[in-house]
C-alpha cells in the first residue's frame, strides 16, 4: 500500500507558509524606550520595529513605519499633540503622522486572501498497491472537501481576530489631537510614511 506522499508534502508547505498570523499586542506603556530627546520641557521617547510576522511584512512592503511614542509634558502648559507638539526628522522637516485608520487599512491582513484554500476542495488522496509489478489505485479519499473549506474558514477567522486586536490597540493609543496636560505623560502609536528608521525629534510651539 502506498500513499500519495508528494501531495501531503505540498499541503504541508502551503499550510506552514500561507497561514494567518496572530497579533502580538505592543503595549506602549510597557516598552523600555531608549531613543529620547527634549524641547522646552517636553520629552519624547520612541521605538520602531514593533510588528511581527505578516504585519511586519506589510509594514516593509508599504513603506510604513509604526512607532510607539511616549511624551512627557513637564512644562507649565497643557499642550495638544499635532498642534502644540509636533515631530520632526533630524533635518528639521516635519513628520506627518498618518491617520490611524489609514495605518490599519494598509497593514491589516487580508482575510479574503485565504479563500484560495478553497482551490483544494477537489483534491483527492489516492491509495495504491502494486500487484505483479503493476500499480493500481485502490481508493480515493476526497480530503479536499474537508481541507479546503476548513483551512479557508480557520485562517479567515484567525486573521479577523488578529486584525481586531490590531485595530483596537491603534484606537486606544491614538494621540492625534490629544491634550497632554502639564505634568502628564501620554503613550501612543503613530504611523509614518518612511522606508527607513529615521531619528525623530520633538518640536513645541
Amino acid at each position: 500500500m502506498k500513499i500519495f506522499k508528494p501531495l501531503l508534502f505540498l499541503l504541508s508547505v502551503m499550510f506552514l507558509t500561507s497561514c494567518a498570523s496572530g497579533y502580538k499586542v505592543i503595549e506602549p506603556r510597557s516598552i523600555n524606550y531608549i531613543s529620547t530627546n527634549e524641547s522646552n520641557g517636553v520629552t519624547l521617547s520612541y521605538k520602531y520595529d514593533l510588528l511581527e510576522k505578516k504585519y511586519a511584512k506589510k509594514e516593509e512592503k508599504k513603506d510604513i513605519k509604526l512607532v510607539a511614542i511616549k511624551i512627557t509634558n513637564s512644562s507649565e502648559n497643557d499642550l495638544m499633540f499635532g498642534r502644540d507638539i509636533k515631530l520632526t526628522y533630524e533635518n528639521g522637516s516635519e513628520v506627518i503622522p498618518m491617520e490611524n485608520e489609514s495605518v490599519f487599512k494598509n497593514l491589516k491582513q487580508s482575510a479574503a486572501s485565504y479563500l484560495f484554500y478553497l482551490l483544494l476542495t477537489p483534491v483527492n488522496l489516492y491509495t495504491t498497491k502494486t500487484t505483479n509489478g503493476v500499480q493500481e489505485t485502490t481508493s480515493a479519499t476526497p480530503i479536499g472537501l474537508i481541507l479546503g473549506p476548513g483551512l479557508a474558514a480557520g485562517n479567515m477567522i484567525a486573521a479577523g481576530s488578529a486584525n481586531k486586536k490590531f485595530k483596537e490597540e491603534l484606537l486606544e493609543y491614538n494621540l492625534n489631537g490629544t491634550i497632554i496636560k502639564a505634568g502628564e505623560t501620554k503613550h501612543g502609536l503613530i504611523g509614518i510614511k518612511s522606508d527607513s528608521f529615521d531619528a525623530l525629534k520633538i518640536k513645541t510651539d
